[in-house]
């Protein structure tokens, strides 16, 4: 595990164990992960089937909870929160990218984005769901359905709904697993960006080529953390890629 003594971990978390119960059988699934992931930080995820990394990225995007363990978010201990205070979290504090996008297939680009927004009781919601999507280069996709964006931009309006709130951490299911090489790479681009706005990215990947595009390598086998490193030698975009929209995704 790298350590910063001199900077607060935004993410905490110590001794986390994930077990579930099947028939008469327990499963380990989380067999106690210490880590630390500090504000700006870019990490990546990895391991192969069953090793835990997705539980361990549901744990810290409060969608399930530790059997046991600590796991502090910003300093809060969120491990200890009942559903409605882990639900206010989610919704303020941590913008959310799956594998398949989770796009409500009977509304647009905008309606889709203003979602979070919603339950926000933002009051601007057609505003900031633009600027969002104006953001990750979709500008003139707007009243597009999802049946009518390529895979790549599919996944540019669900980053978008992710930044809505303006969280300070992110966090990415398999991103770009069902995307082609060209399309995966600007989607990585739009991370890369938004990292380098400052907020924190987490994402899990299986793919070696795609981790390179963060900071950190985070290997995760049988439920245990077993290699944290930095990443040498980091694909990055282009650096006029951060003053404009990445380029449009067919």
């Amino acid at each position: 595990m790298l350590t910063t003594p001199d900077k607060k971990p935004l993410l905490f978390l110590r001794g986390i164990r994930k077990i579930y119960t099947m028939g008469d059988q327990e499963v380990n699934a989380l067999d106690g992960i210490d880590l630390d992931i500090y504000k700006g930080d870019f990490v990546a995820i990895m391991g192969p089937s069953g090793s835990g990394k997705s539980t361990l990225l549901h744990i810290i995007g409060c969608l399930d909870v530790p059997t046991s363990g600590t796991y502090e978010l910003d300093g809060v201990d969120v491990s200890q929160m009942d559903e409605t205070e882990q639900a206010h979290v989610r919704n303020q504090r941590i913008g959310f990218v799956f594998q398949g996008f989770n796009l409500l297939p009977r509304t647009t680009a905008l309606e889709n984005v203003e979602l979070p927004l919603l339950y926000g009781h933002h009051h601007d919601l057609e505003g900031a769901a633009t600027a969002a999507l104006q953001k990750v280069g979709l500008g003139d996709r707007l009243d597009h359905h999802p049946n009518e964006l390529s895979g790549g931009q599919q996944q540019r309006v669900a980053i978008a709904r992710a930044l809505t709130m303006d969280p300070p951490l992110i966090l990415a299911d398999e991103p770009t697993g069902n995307l082609a090489t060209r399309q995966s790479e600007e989607i990585m681009q739009i991370f890369q960006q938004v990292n380098n706005e400052g907020r924190t990215v987490v994402m899990v990947t299986h793919e070696w080529d795609i981790a390179q595009f963060a900071k950190r390598i985070v290997i995760v086998r049988d439920g245990k953390v077993v290699e944290d490193t930095v990443v040498q030698n980091r694909r990055s975009v282009a650096d006029n890629a951060q003053k404009t929209p990445a380029v449009q995704t067919r």
